[in-house]
């Protein structure tokens, strides 16, 4: 029997290469805060599909930047997503084709009227108004370059009102008004090929979350890690979602269906 040559076993084990509706390599891909929570595991998503990545976030983003695959090409920008001409920066390091838009502000806990009231403008700022700006940025960027994707992250709150009573009110509603902006913003872009989406996740395992009991209201009993939201999103920011557009993905483990 012949003897198998060490080239021929080596392929055999190798690990298969990505389709091409699967993988994003070469591609540049912004993502919002990346730091920590959806936004880090988004980033790492995209880099093992071969992203070239622009990350952002208020924090630090060495440690992120550390942790992607050896190959990444990174480019950083730390800042606040508010701060005016921030979302200019984004687009500064050449065409871009995938935005994943995962910075939000959440304030957690049961608060008085008049508090919520006073923190109310905050929220919609930073989870309404930075959305449509950097969406209809990135609508005439990618339009300019030929098409690409947006996802923007919506919550099961703006769908349901959220899981629990004590869900706050600002940051459902924001969510909710998100997810029309996600639909309006499909309509500008979609006749030049530039596809905008929403994932609405539920309950998920993040600092922003940590101090907060759910699992006995989850159908699965349990939260979602970050990777079960980012790999939707990085989905949605593929080939393989080319008819996609004006969507929102509910990927909350049964806690919404509708």
């Amino acid at each position: 029997m012949d003897s198998e040559s060490p080239s021929t076993t080596s392929s055999r084990h190798a690990a298969p290469s990505l389709p091409v509706a699967l993988s994003l390599q070469g591609r540049r891909v912004v993502v919002t805060g990346a730091a920590q929570g959806v936004g880090r595991a988004t980033a790492r998503a995209a880099a093992l599909l071969g992203a070239h990545l622009v990350v952002s976030d208020r924090c630090p983003l060495d440690e992120l930047k550390a942790s992607l695959p050896g190959h990444t090409v990174v480019d950083t920008v730390q800042g606040d997503m508010g701060e005016p001409g921030f979302a200019e920066r984004l687009f500064e390091f050449g065409p871009v084709y995938g935005l994943a838009h995962c910075a939000a502000v959440f304030y957690p806990g049961a608060v008085g009227k008049a508090e919520l009231l006073a923190r109310i403008g905050k929220v919609l700022d930073l989870n309404v108004r930075v959305p449509l700006e950097i969406g209809l940025l990135a609508i005439d960027h990618m339009r300019a370059h030929g098409g690409g994707r947006i996802v923007l992250v919506g919550s099961v709150g703006g769908r349901n009102g959220g899981v629990a009573a004590s869900a706050p009110s600002d940051y459902v509603s924001s969510k909710g008004a998100l997810h029309t902006l996600i639909r309006n913003l499909s309509r500008h872009g979609v006749g030049d090929d530039v596809l905008v989406n929403g994932v609405a996740p539920g309950p998920t395992r993040t600092a922003m979350t940590e101090n907060l009991k759910f699992n006995q209201q989850l159908p699965r009993g349990k939260m979602a890690e970050p990777e079960d939201i980012a790999w939707p999103i990085a989905f949605l920011l593929t080939p393989a979602a080319a008819n996609v557009s004006g969507a929102i993905f509910d990927v909350n483990g049964g806690t919404f269906v509708g």
